[in-house]
């Protein structure tokens, strides 16, 4: 089993860059962010809790988020891995995220991190804001706080995975193209 957590500040990247590694690695592709939009379009308890947190651009509590993921790795049993996107966001959240993988025996393999000057993070965020009907895209002042809640909040989440030699940091600048690839080196590196 392949297990990767794609990380990174709103507007990184990680959606297009997830989409070209489940092509390739087959692997299930499992983002927080989707996660929570299925359960607050669907009006479930979690999801309008999430949604109270996700409308002032702030990060949605661990407890609620565990639970969301452990249900959604439930539903693929028979998964060659997955690509963890938007999740471990703290410290606690990739603890449980390492128990529920040892309760099936394996564990993360890699993070790889995507880079990207916050000035460009805010013009790609806004851009997507008029096209995905997202209102947490379409405020300035509300996408700078995700990029300061995540600076503040998750970055710190990386020296969880820094200390078990497992993070690998890509430029999440320029062709798409030449991202995968620079992905693909690392997790094949891992790999081998």
């Amino acid at each position: 089993m392949l297990h990767i957590v794609l990380f990174g500040p709103p507007g990184a990247g990680k959606g297009t860059q997830s989409s070209l590694l489940v092509d390739k690695y087959k692997l299930v592709h499992l983002s927080t962010g989707d996660i929570f939009r299925y359960n607050i379009k669907n009006n479930t308890e979690l999801g309008l809790w999430a949604k109270s947190f996700i409308d002032k651009g702030e990060l949605v509590p661990d407890e609620v988020t565990i639970k969301m993921l452990h249900s959604e790795v439930q539903k693929h049993s028979d998964a060659k891995g997955f690509i963890f996107d938007g999740f471990p966001r703290t410290v606690p959240q990739a603890e449980a995220l390492d128990a529920l993988l040892a309760e099936k025996n394996t564990s993360v393999d890699l993070m790889v991190a995507l880079s990207v000057p916050e000035e460009e993070l805010v013009k790609r965020l806004l851009e997507r804001g008029k096209d995905s009907g997202r209102s947490d895209d379409t405020d300035p002042n509300i996408v700078r706080n995700r990029i300061s809640v995540y600076n503040e909040q998750t970055a710190v989440a990386a020296n969880y995975y820094k200390n078990q030699n497992k993070f690998f940091e890509i430029h999440g600048v320029g062709q798409i193209e030449h991202i995968f690839s620079e992905i693909c080196t690392v997790i094949d590196r891992t790999l081998a």
